[in-house]
């Protein structure tokens, strides 16, 4: 990368920003589709929805500019279109949901067919990089378990981060927190597209997050949450496919470690209590932080606290090789660990669960 475009990039964010926030006043006054709630929700009145369109109109808006205007190739053009048109099915197909409210295995097999999509254009999990080889870990020995992993990898985040939407300011101030690590790690690696990639979807957030933090005018809804979770999934795999300036894939699950543990954490509960885990409820941690009586925004500035931890140890993440890169994750396991025990236990001390 060469920073003396920065200026430019940073003007080039400024005006995605403005965009989307443009978009997001628009849907807000002009577009009459309402998140009414329900026992899962968290609000208490009627709600604009659909606001991931700005975001997604920003991200597509600024892939259409880079295809044009780039001065060369960042990616190969195979990668760049499987993403960006895998990335639109799944927008796409979100919000047809967003506004109709179809069955959740319509959801389900459109994500296994974007999933597919992204697959067929080579955007594969190969290895995973500790800098050597180490058991079967290596390009050549993943073979079959390397697309085993990619799609569970990507339906895993594209489910945690809808999930995680359930407060607000949730699902857009990780978002953005994310970005800025990642955008400056690729930045740092040479990666131009992720890092690109990175501050499109973090201008795009913001956007959105100002309606959306701390009063709640308006919400994301699934085309918001599961294209972000689809997004950061996917870009993820591209920036570990670099040659030259590859980032590790490693990443983005730490910069969403807190998603991912609580996501896991709630099935795995639920699972073991024999509840319906496919039945809407309102047990996450997160959710059962804030039904304990603490107000939307202390919690939702809790998880911005946590990104930000896991960020720093994503930087210093990139810098330590082989297998000690796994290390990294140790305390903020232990953290989320405690954590939950903690919300568990006072949890049902108040018959949350």
């Amino acid at each position: 990368m060469n920073y003396t475009n920065l200026p430019k990039h940073l003007l080039f964010a400024l005006f995605l920003f403005l965009l989307s926030a443009a978009i997001s006043w628009i849907l807000i006054k002009r577009v009459k589709v309402l998140d009414i709630p329900n026992g899962r929700s968290s609000h208490s009145k009627s709600t604009p929805t659909i606001g991931g369109l700005a975001i997604v109109f920003t991200f597509f808006f600024s892939m259409l500019l880079l295809y044009i205007f780039a001065d060369k190739p960042m990616i190969t053009e195979r990668y760049f279109l499987g993403f960006t048109f895998s990335s639109l099915l799944i927008a796409g197909m979100s919000l047809y949901d967003d506004l109709k409210q179809k069955a959740v295995y319509i959801r389900l097999l459109t994500h296994i067919v974007a999933i597919i999509i992204v697959m067929s254009f080579g955007i594969i999990i190969h290895a995973v990089d500790f800098g050597y080889k180490i058991l079967f870990i290596n390009s050549e020995a993943l073979g079959i378990i390397g697309y085993f992993m990619t799609f569970w990898w990507i339906i895993g985040m594209i489910n945690a981060y809808n999930f995680m939407d359930g407060l607000n300011g949730m699902a857009g101030g990780n978002a953005i927190i994310a970005s800025i690590f990642f955008c400056i790690i690729s930045l740092s690696q040479g990666s131009n597209f992720t890092y690109i990639v990175s501050y499109t979807l973090g201008a795009g957030v913001l956007g959105f997050l100002v309606f959306n933090f701390p009063k709640g005018k308006l919400f994301m809804g699934d085309v918001g949450s599961t294209f972000l979770g689809f997004a950061f999934a996917v870009i993820s795999i591209i920036a570990s496919l670099y040659d030259n300036a590859h980032t590790s894939l490693l990443v983005i699950p730490l910069l969403f470690f807190h998603f991912i543990y609580d996501t896991f954490f709630t099935f795995l509960r639920r699972l073991l209590k024999k509840e319906n885990v496919f039945q809407s409820h309102r047990t996450h941690l997160y959710q059962l932080f804030n039904r304990m009586g603490y107000k939307h925004i202390t919690v939702t500035v809790f998880y911005y606290a946590v990104a930000v931890a896991q960020g720093i140890g994503a930087m210093w993440l990139v810098t330590i090789p082989g297998i000690g890169r796994l290390f990294v994750f140790i305390p903020y396991l232990i953290f989320q660990i405690i954590y939950s025990i903690i919300i568990i236990i006072h949890a049902k001390k108040k018959d949350l669960i």
